[in-house]
């Protein structure tokens, strides 16, 4: 495993961190999730080098954050694992936007609310990386966020901030890197998804910012193995993310990719290394919900760099969606 450092919090964080949605399971999540075998992919993540979980509240409603506190307890304090969890939209509105007000979605009162409860289920005193789980750049210059994220510093509760970017929103919080306040971005970064390249990567590079990579896969496309006739059960989130329009646009668009690939690669392995070519990204986090997940997606890690033409041919597969298509 390689590390790299998380931005000017300075951290060594391993480059691929481990994203928990899929292992939380709950109402609107992914299905087929097993704590037995979620918690052994868990320990096996740790065994292999990584030491950055990524988790949020809405994760099973802090089953999640439980999962992950058994694993601080059974790993002890050697590993340093790093934490990072969300706060939860007030509203439950999943992204926010341009008509959402902030004293609907982070009034000062759910934000402390929701520390205590993560603190408790993750059975730590501090968080490392509290994150708000959506986000305006319109509410920059709030004084309630600002003020509670002081404080929440200045307690000892959390140590940084940081931000989830909206579903192909990169240009939607701009501002807010500019307050200083911000240690950390998570953004839908991957083969398709390139444009936080256009201006947020400057701009966290500029401030050390961190970048956490999230949706390697484009919530699955990109593991190749969806096809025009994948189905999901009901309350499985992708089963209203993957309409009929999206896996049919999705499923042709990985074929041409698996087109260009070499012979030895597969595109998972693909997915990642392209992600891991841009030395800003601090981690990326793909959702591993079993041991052999974990093995071969920290197995990228050590692979050489993507040959030089092939990165050239992944980069025109860019496709440029909007917030409104298909968003969640």
């Amino acid at each position: 495993m390689r590390y790299r450092t998380f931005g000017r919090l300075g951290w060594s964080v391993s480059e691929i961190g481990y994203g928990m949605w899929g292992i939380g399971g709950g109402e609107g999540g992914w299905t087929g999730a097993d704590d037995t075998t979620g918690e052994e992919a868990l320990l096996e993540s740790v065994r292999l080098g990584c030491n950055f979980f990524d988790t949020a509240w809405i994760y099973g409603r802090g089953h999640s954050e439980k999962l992950l506190g058994g694993l601080l307890r059974a790993s002890g304090p050697g590993p340093g694992l790093r934490i990072a969890t969300k706060i939860p939209p007030k509203d439950r509105n999943w992204p926010s936007t341009r008509d959402s007000r902030i004293e609907d979605v982070f009034p000062e009162d759910h934000i402390r609310e929701y520390v205590d409860r993560s603190l408790d289920n993750l059975g730590v005193e501090r968080i490392d990386l509290l994150q708000f789980h959506v986000w305006e750049d319109a509410w920059v210059r709030e004084p309630g966020w600002q003020r509670v994220v002081a404080d929440l510093r200045e307690q000892g509760l959390v140590e940084g901030i940081g931000i989830s970017v909206n579903r192909w929103e990169p240009w939607n919080v701009l501002d807010t890197l500019g307050t200083g306040l911000i240690d950390a971005i998570q953004v839908i970064y991957n083969i398709f998804d390139q444009a936080p390249e256009d201006k947020l990567f400057g701009v966290c590079a500029e401030l050390d910012i961190a970048v956490i990579a999230r949706v390697p896969f484009d919530e699955g496309t990109l593991t190749g193995t969806l096809t025009r006739d994948t189905t999901w059960p009901a309350g499985d989130w992708r089963s209203s993310y993957f309409v009929p329009e999206n896996l049919e646009a999705s499923v042709a668009r990985a074929d041409a990719l698996k087109a260009v690939l070499p012979g030895s690669v597969t595109l998972p392995e693909v997915a990642l290394r392209f992600i891991l070519a841009n030395p800003q990204v601090s981690t990326v986090i793909p959702g591993m919900r079993t041991p052999a997940h974990v093995r071969a997606n920290v197995a990228t890690s050590d692979a050489p760099p993507l040959d030089p033409s092939l990165l050239e041919e992944l980069r025109r597969h860019r496709w440029d969606r909007e917030p409104t298509e298909w968003s969640q």
